[in-house]
């Protein structure tokens, strides 16, 4: 089946086209039609087959159709909730491409912005609004956000939502809605909180579950490195070097291990990007805009503010820290080999991080293969070592001085604005 087979309008026919959608991907093909018919519906699939444009398709068809009904302005029809701003900027994008010239209205609602020019954007008028919960239940108590005209609500990432505890924000948003709506659950993956979670906030919502049995990509090569915490940064440094055309995303656990892995790569004449949690919106902004436009090749970044990256060019994910949660082992090397691509995802698991690698493959059902490494291999990436001229106290002591500047920083600005 084709996407010209859809009954959808001329205008979002001719955005695909544009996008050079040739065929609808599984989840696609299955939920687009129930979205279209008004089900509510619990998608499950694996990361990079095409989820947001399964519900942003119809949903635009089914608001073009209403608008050429209704010429009023008569509030927000599509609620779509999503964790992070990051994400929250993807499914902005997609909606905004694929309803060019269809009259439907789609704005992004971020906090750590300016709340002024985002009331403006309200008060004009919206059909689809995508955001993060902790803004929007700030204009929601504000009044400046009026939420009991939504017909759609879309809850995306769904498992991410509950990990990052807003399970109580999203029973709170549905006192908000009418009663009578259509309900769109969208994961990567599935667990009985979010089953009893879809089916308690649903009227017998359909599941659709792709590739249930093997939630790793087919379109990733992925592999384990054993070896020491501290030599970790060595083994990057070589991968880099070894791969000079690769675009690399690099995961760490934390803002502190992000900061510091940079300023060791730093030390090797390998520049970087960096997303943590204490990064403004407006670099975050910015750094993603960088790495999609190949200013820099690695990018170095935390789970949290990693999600919603979805750039088409990513060789290569490198889980210098591995997840503490299995899951999300999932969604991080799902951001390599997307669509047609294929991808290079390696794990570092230090003797201490044993235990989370064996999580990891009893989640996804099968044991990562092991990158073999001899002892010369190892101590000729170490030999790099012999040159450092930096300790690792030395340098986490210039890490932790850099984030106490970042924060003392923070502090100021935000005191400038209150006055």
């Amino acid at each position: 089946m084709k996407f010209s087979d859809y009954p959808l309008s001329p205008e979002i026919k001719k955005n695909i086209e544009a996008l050079a959608y040739k065929r609808p991907t599984d989840i696609q093909f299955k939920a687009i039609p129930l979205i279209l018919k008004g089900a509510d519906v619990l998608a499950v699939a694996q990361t990079g087959t095409g989820k947001t444009a399964a519900f942003a398709i119809p949903v635009l068809q089914k608001l073009q159709s209403l608008k050429e009904r209704q010429r009023r302005k008569d509030g927000i029809k599509c609620l779509v909730m999503v964790p992070t701003r990051e994400l929250a900027l993807q499914i902005t994008k997609v909606f905004e491409e694929l309803g060019k010239h269809t009259g439907v209205k789609t704005y992004g609602l971020l906090g750590g912005v300016e709340q002024d020019p985002q009331i403006a954007t309200l008060i004009k008028g919206v059909d689809v609004l995508i955001t993060t919960p902790g803004r929007m239940f700030d204009l929601s108590h504000q009044g400046a956000l009026r939420l009991e005209r939504v017909e759609i609500l879309i809850i995306d990432e769904a498992d991410q939502m509950l990990g990052l505890g807003f399970l109580k924000d999203v029973r709170d948003v549905m006192r908000l809605l009418p009663k009578r709506r259509q309900t769109l659950f969208f994961s990567a993956t599935i667990d009985e909180d979010i089953k009893s979670l879809a089916h308690s906030l649903t009227q017998q919502a359909i599941r659709i579950q792709i590739s249930p049995k093997d939630p790793v990509s087919k379109n990733v090569d992925h592999s384990v490195l054993f070896v020491e915490m501290d030599d970790k940064r060595f083994f990057l440094e070589r991968i880099l070097k070894e791969n000079p055309d690769g675009k690399m995303l690099v995961f760490v656990r934390t803002k502190v291990r992000a900061e510091r892995v940079q300023k060791a790569m730093e030390r090797v004449g390998i520049s970087s990007l960096i997303l943590h949690g204490d990064v403004e919106q407006s670099e975050r902004t910015a750094t993603l805009a960088a790495f999609n436009a190949d200013e820099e090749r690695l990018l170095i970044a935390t789970d949290v503010s990693a999600r919603g990256i979805d750039i088409s060019n990513i060789t290569h994910v490198i889980n210098y820290d591995l997840p503490t949660e299995a899951d999300q082992y999932v969604h991080r090397i799902g951001r390599t080999g997307r669509a047609k691509q294929r991808g290079i995802a390696y794990a570092f698991c230090a003797p201490e991080e044993k235990e989370l690698l064996r999580a990891i493959h009893a989640y996804t059902g099968y044991e990562i293969r092991i990158l073999d490494l001899d002892r010369a291999d190892y101590r000729e990436t170490l030999k790099m070592a012999e040159e450092d001229q930096y300790g690792i106290k030395e340098l986490l002591q210039a890490t932790e001085e850099t984030l106490a500047l970042n924060k003392k920083g923070k502090s100021k600005r935000r005191k400038g604005k209150k006055h």
